[in-house]
């Protein structure tokens, strides 16, 4: 189960598309999530570059918490096309980035 709402989610999707533009204010949100909040950011992004199956999203929060060692900001704002990633983990966990969208805006 989710435990980052999608509005979250999305609100980092806008900022990573932004790029240098909104680099420290998506740094700043990223590290202002709780613990779990950020194992299941990292999760998203490993769901939607492939690494695992939404099947398996609990096994990749488990292994986000375990292997963290840089802070979730640092990891996830180096990842190539993090935006993309996140918006096709939200789609393969069955969640409308669409209708977030409409909501966030």
């Amino acid at each position: 189960m989710l435990e980052i709402s999608p509005r979250k989610v999305v609100h980092v999707i806008f900022q990573a598309r932004e790029g240098r533009l909104a680099q420290a204010e998506l740094a700043e949100f990223i590290e202002g999530l709780n613990v779990d909040e950020k194992a299941n950011l990292v999760a998203l992004a490993w769901v939607g570059r492939e690494a695992f199956e939404a099947e398996d999203f609990e096994e990749a929060v488990a292994t986000a918490m375990r292997e963290a060692s840089t802070p979730t900001s640092e990891y996830l704002m180096g990842m190539p096309h993090l935006a993309e990633n996140l918006e096709y983990g939200l789609e393969q966990m069955g969640i409308s980035v669409s209708d977030v969208e409409e909501d966030f805006l």
